[in-house]
């Protein structure tokens, strides 16, 4: 079997999400009231790579927390100077991949297969791979959209062979124009499907659609959460407290709804920020 390793990219800003960002990474916002973070590592773990020698965490923003949340799960590799791109990221990493392939994942990627358990939704990725092509788990666009490669969207991961990140630079620049494209115009690009459902938790609304849809058909209520208003379709997180009324919100952990609130497609941090989504 071709050896493989992981890597979770966990160091980007979340800009778009401000300023629900400003204070935590955008890899540790809770969704379901789990970490965007653990749930890429419990999808790893499902294909057995876990623990620091398979699978590593970059961080670069607010790296102190991400270095303290993943503790000895992984190895972690911290990029002082900010950022350095999904490319730059995989490039400062090189001597731990040390000649093996590597399936990268975006921290930021939510995916639900009702069929399949996580790891084995993206199993396709690694079976029969010859360890020479770049693949890439893909949708079909959104409507509207035109699809990125070959009609298709990417959806969060791809796997990467040794010869295509030996010689990638720990710099800033991403892996469309280190890897992806060069491998497209090679032919040896390889789109895998994804038949669940993928959402790129970007984006205020997108957040807020992954985290109802991980609460299913109802609400989702931490049981140490306290609530005496009316939740309906909301995810309430670990000590949060609602005393008034919520509808299709995420109520983040410690945060506080007074009885006078009605809060309707909004997310509400523990430090009393409100942001519409």
């Amino acid at each position: 079997m071709i050896g493989v390793c992981a890597v979770v990219l966990a160091a980007g800003e979340g800009q778009r999400l401000r300023p629900l960002t400003e204070r935590l990474p955008k890899a540790l916002c809770p969704v379901g009231n789990v970490a965007l973070l653990d749930r890429a590592l419990h999808r790893l773990a499902g294909l057995g790579l876990a623990g620091p020698d398979t699978t590593a965490v970059n961080a670069a923003y607010l790296a102190e927390q991400v270095v303290s949340h993943v503790g000895g799960r992984a190895h972690l590799s911290v990029e002082p100077d900010g950022p350095l791109g999904t490319s730059g990221g995989i490039g400062r990493l090189r001597g731990w991949i040390d000649g093996r392939g590597v399936l990268v994942g975006n921290a930021d990627a939510y995916l639900a297969d009702p069929r399949r358990e996580p790891g084995k939704d993206i199993a396709a990725l690694l079976d029969g791979w010859d360890g020479e092509t770049v693949r890439m788990l893909t949708r079909p666009p959104e409507p509207g959209a035109t699809g990125e490669f070959s009609g298709r969207r990417f959806a969060g991961f791809s796997l990467l062979p040794w010869r295509r990140v030996r010689d990638l630079a720990a710099q800033p620049s991403n892996l469309v124009r280190t890897v992806w494209r060069p491998a497209e115009a090679d032919g040896a690009l390889e789109l895998v499907d994804f038949d669940g459902l993928y959402l790129d938790t970007g984006t205020p609304a997108d957040y807020l659609a992954a985290n109802l849809h991980a609460a299913g058909d109802g609400s989702l209520i931490d049981p140490t959460a306290t609530v005496t208003g009316s939740c309906t379709r909301s995810v309430v997180g670990a000590g949060a407290v609602v005393r008034g009324d919520v509808e299709r919100c995420v109520v983040w952990p410690g945060a506080t709804v007074s009885a006078a609130e009605r809060l309707f497609k909004v997310v509400r941090t523990g430090v009393g920020v409100t942001v519409p989504a």
